[in-house]
This record gives C-alpha cells, sequence and structure tokens, in this order.
C-alpha cells in the first residue's frame, strides 16, 4: 500500500509561494496594518504601536507618555518632539532600596533587533514637560519620534482617560 504525500508538499515551491500571494489580498481587519503599511513600517525599520498619554489634572507639570516599538535592526530612541510640550524627556523607573527611583535618559533608549520595547507606567516611559494646554481624554497629541538610524516617524499619541490606565504615572509632579 503506498502512502499519500501531505498535501503541503504535493503542491511545491510554486504552489506555495501563489498561495501566500493569495493569502496577502485578503482584506485587513479595522485594528490590523494592511500589507502595505506593514511593509512600509518594515521598510522604516522602526514600527511603533500602542502610543498614549494619560490625561492630565488641570495645571499638571507634566504627562506620561507610553508606546511599544519594534525594531527590524539594533537602533535607539534618541529623542521625541512635539508642538503640545515645552521639551519631552525620556525616563527610566528603577527600584532601589525600597524607593522607586527616576531619571532622565539623554542617550535614549536602546532598542535592540528584532525585539519589542515598551514604554509604559512604571518603566521606561516618556515624560511630557510643561504641556501647552491640559491634556484630555478624547484628544490626540502628535509627535515626531527620532532615531540613531532609522528615519524619523511621526506618531499621534490617544489621549486617555485617567481611570482607564494602570496609576504608576508622575502626572502631580
Amino acid at each position: 500500500m503506498s502512502a499519500r504525500r501531505p498535501f503541503s508538499l504535493a503542491i511545491g515551491p510554486i504552489g506555495a509561494a501563489l498561495i501566500l500571494a493569495l493569502a496577502g489580498c485578503q482584506p485587513a481587519t479595522p485594528d490590523a496594518p494592511s500589507p502595505a503599511a506593514s511593509a512600509a513600517d518594515a521598510g522604516a525599520g522602526i514600527v511603533v504601536s500602542e502610543a498614549w498619554i494619560r490625561e492630565t489634572p488641570p495645571n499638571a507639570a507634566v504627562a506620561g507618555g507610553y508606546l511599544t516599538l519594534h525594531s527590524a535592526a539594533a537602533d535607539r530612541l534618541l529623542s521625541v518632539d512635539t508642538p503640545a510640550a515645552a521639551s519631552v524627556e525620556i525616563h527610566e523607573m528603577s527600584h532601589a532600596g525600597g524607593m522607586m527611583r527616576m531619571r532622565e535618559l539623554p542617550d535614549g533608549v536602546e532598542l535592540p533587533a528584532g525585539t519589542e520595547v515598551t514604554l509604559k507606567p512604571g518603566g521606561n516611559h516618556l515624560m511630557f514637560i510643561d504641556p501647552v494646554e491640559p491634556v484630555r481624554a478624547g484628544q490626540s497629541i502628535e509627535a515626531t519620534l527620532r532615531f540613531a538610524n532609522a528615519p524619523e516617524q511621526a506618531v499621534t499619541f490617544e489621549v486617555r482617560p485617567l481611570g482607564d490606565a494602570p496609576a504608576a504615572d508622575h502626572t502631580g509632579h
């Protein structure tokens, strides 16, 4: 009795290429980037996702900003600029001797090749210093990310309500 080869082997390399090409023609879901957008992001070297800022109380001197960066090649986030704040600093949080400490990272954040780096509450994050106006839920804040190697990228930060995000933030500074 002869055994049949699995279907995936029977189609051969040309058939596999055709199936992959047709799969790329499927419509993208609203929450997923289109194949063209993914290709553009990959060409830029850095894919940015989940960019958000926590809403601030009136007259707050700072606002915390968060995002996830995925770099195909080793790179470094060097700086962030926005017209919505006097400046943006990249900060690191650390725990030592039972105390949480925060310090600016003047050389930015390392982005190892092929990994995700998440700037999040309680960890590395962005500090929007002296917002031009109070940061309110539902707004968007435009910013430009600058990297050591990849081209700069325009990013839109979604402003989330205070109650929608973890509380390890420095909005009350």
